[in-house]
């Protein structure tokens, strides 16, 4: 492999050392590699060869991230049917950690959904509840927050259920900008004080589990994408946020999604209910992405004004529920 495969791929040598390194695991000589945008945290790229299979390579200077990844996709492949890339290689080189993971060729479901027949929609719908029902039964933590590797699984470290439930909602209330008031300050509110429920069992939290994560090929769900910095919560909080994000998205009237999405949910573990705290706590964490910038739900996805007001009108549902 030379440098000018490389030099399109990652900004940086010290990447493209890593990447060179990574791409050694495999035994054959790389024909190209094509930077492709996928995640926040991480640069990712597709690198093929004459007579071997595609492998996708990601990179990420922050390792904790990727090496976090690379151990829940495994456990994921073990333990459920949730389709995921299959982990080949993962590892680090001069502070850079690096995943290799099989190429799985399909379509953006982001781009396609909305043109989809009403009855695929609520069949890849029912797919994306009852592969988050599987994750949730087979995934269950003694904290609360983020995932990080520990020996050969993963754990959070936060204890205190009340307390991270706190800040997690200030902080994504927060981060809504001055057009979302006065729902922002409403919102803010409701984590004024610690929560009266009892102390829930943590569950994985795929935090941006969607369509636009997820490739489709022959009208099913290909594979499901993009598992970085995942976090340990209620079962309640990460449903509300998928199901914000699978069934009230791409439609003007969600109702069928969201029996799809409970029904497929239901047909693993009974699908639990959902503290308004909770609700709104996802909503405003989809409504704001990591750069501080409003999401544009929908396909062709709304302009900010539209997109304001479809996350407001969201909360203020969710507040008077």
């Amino acid at each position: 492999m030379t440098g000018e495969q490389l030099q399109g791929a990652f900004e940086s040598e010290k990447l493209r050392a890593c990447a060179e390194q990574a791409l050694a695991r495999v035994a054959e000589p790389v024909q190209n590699v094509a930077r492709i945008e996928r995640g926040n945290r991480k640069q990712t790229a597709i690198a093929r060869f004459a007579d071997h299979d595609p492998v996708v390579v990601q990179l990420c200077t922050e390792q904790t991230w990727l090496r976090s990844e690379a151990t829940l996709l495994a456990q994921i492949q073990d333990r459920t049917t949730v389709p995921v890339p299959p982990v080949l290689a993962s590892g680090t080189h001069d502070g850079v950690a690096y995943m290799l993971t099989a190429y799985v060729p399909g379509e953006d479901l982001h781009t396609r959904f909305t043109g989809l027949p009403a009855a695929t929609q609520q069949a890849l719908v029912r797919r994306f509840g009852s592969y988050l029902a599987q994750l949730h039964d087979q995934f269950s933590f003694e904290s609360y927050g983020t995932l990080v590797v520990t020996g050969e699984g993963l754990a959070a470290q936060r204890p205190d259920w009340g307390t991270w439930l706190r800040e997690y909602g200030r902080r994504v209330v927060s981060r809504l900008p001055p057009a979302f008031e006065p729902i922002r300050t409403e919102c803010r509110e409701l984590y004024a004080d610690p929560p009266t429920d009892a102390t829930p069992t943590a569950r994985l939290y795929p935090w941006d589990f969607r369509p636009g994560n997820a490739l489709i090929a022959d009208d099913d769900v290909a594979a499901i994408l993009d598992w970085e910095a995942p976090l340990a919560a209620p079962a309640s909080l990460s449903v509300a946020k998928a199901e914000y994000l699978v069934a009230d998205w791409y439609v003007a009237d969600p109702e069928l999604l969201r029996e799809a999405f409970r029904s497929g949910y239901d047909s693993v573990r009974p699908y639990p209910s959902i503290p308004t705290t909770h609700r709104v706590a996802a909503i405003a964490d989809t409504a704001v992405d990591s750069s501080g910038a409003v999401t544009n739900p929908g396909y062709p996805e709304l302009g900010r004004e539209a997109a304001v007001a479809f996350h407001r009108e969201a909360l203020e549902a969710a507040t008077e529920a």
